[in-house]
């Protein structure tokens, strides 16, 4: 859902609450919960969930393992969930021809940097670079090239765009903004 006109582009960009993240978290938090109490039923001896049997797990070395793997998959989803929660990682990208600005726009971790703006003037921008590596893990991404600084990336690693979407949506920018395409 991208919005251009003659002068102003802006392309929303999706952070952490995404629908995988909620099944990972889920996953992650009923297993962390099911760990945590079969060590502590096999502490107490008998069963806290009469689905869960402790009977055959012996509290030392078995029982405090499963805890210590309960209590730390519970931080783990924890973590998790405050970064859906507080969407981690979203924005835009905005390019604004009349200003002559290229504002790249995210939501952090809550606190001081919580607002993470970088912006640069369109002038210095050098090319669009597209970053393609195919293989068992294949990665897609878009970068902007700008004048004496470190290539900016535009989309998420892990955004999942099909070469000719990627294609795309890297000749759609790079008109806009009078660019070249670069490959890698």
């Amino acid at each position: 859902m991208n919005y251009q006109s003659e002068w102003l582009r802006i392309d929303p960009i999706k952070g952490s609450r995404r629908f995988s993240n909620l099944c990972w978290a889920f996953i992650l938090v009923l297993g962390a919960i099911g760990f945590s109490l079969v060590g502590f039923s096999s502490y107490l001896g008998r069963d806290l969930i009469p689905i869960l049997s402790s009977q055959q797990i012996i509290f030392l070395p078995q029982g405090i393992v499963m805890c210590f793997y309960g209590i730390a998959g519970i931080f783990l989803g924890f973590y998790l969930w405050c970064t859906i929660l507080w969407n981690v990682g979203s924005g835009y990208n905005q390019f604004n021809k009349r200003e002559g600005i290229v504002y790249l726009f995210r939501w952090g971790f809550p606190g001081e940097n919580r607002r993470i703006c970088i912006r640069f003037m369109i002038k210095d921008i050098q090319a669009i670079r597209m970053e393609i590596q195919e293989g068992f893990s294949p990665r897609r991404v878009l970068y902007l090239r700008i004048k004496g600084q470190q290539d900016v990336p535009l989309t998420r690693l892990d955004e999942e765009l099909t070469l000719r979407e990627m294609e795309e949506k890297a000749a759609e920018l790079a008109r806009f903004l009078r660019v070249s395409i670069e490959g890698f």
